[in-house]
């Protein structure tokens, strides 16, 4: 049997169709489905000087919001016959990715991408493309409308 389906989602629109498309390959791969979402510090830490109650805060806040989005998803995706699992993890989005898919060995990795191109592209970053270049297993992306 091979290993699960694993789809990799910040939340966003633009990662809609991905999560489509990874039930969609899941169901036919006949297989389970790890989603991952990665909590990133860029995400939620202000501009200047946070008081470290504030931050505390803010992160268990942050957290609590990813771990309802992300068992809603793990839910949606049982609701859809399949054998379902969430991961909540911390750090750099690519570099987290990368490693879950190590460790989780999937068949394949699903992940939505925002298309942005030019400036945009070069000062944001493409965690896409960071996963595409460093993972070891067959990757499909998909782009967000």
């Amino acid at each position: 049997m091979p290993g699960p389906v694993m789809y990799a989602t910040d939340f966003s629109s633009a990662s809609r169709p991905a999560f489509t498309k990874a039930l969609e390959l899941a169901r036919k791969q006949k297989t389970g489905l790890v989603i991952v979402h990665v909590m990133s510090a860029a995400m939620w830490a202000g501009d200047g000087y946070v008081s470290p109650a504030t931050y505390d805060e803010i992160y268990r806040g942050y957290r609590k919001d990813a771990q309802r989005k992300l068992d809603a998803a793990v839910a949606k995706a049982k609701a859809a016959g399949l054998r379902a699992r969430g991961l909540l993890l911390e750090g750099m989005a690519a570099a987290q990715i990368l490693r879950a898919a190590k460790s989780v060995k999937p068949a394949l990795l699903v992940l939505g991408t925002h298309g942005r191109t030019g400036v945009a592209r070069f000062f944001v970053g493409s965690v896409a493309g960071r996963v595409v270049a460093g993972a070891t297993c067959p990757v499909v992306t998909v782009r967000g409308k």
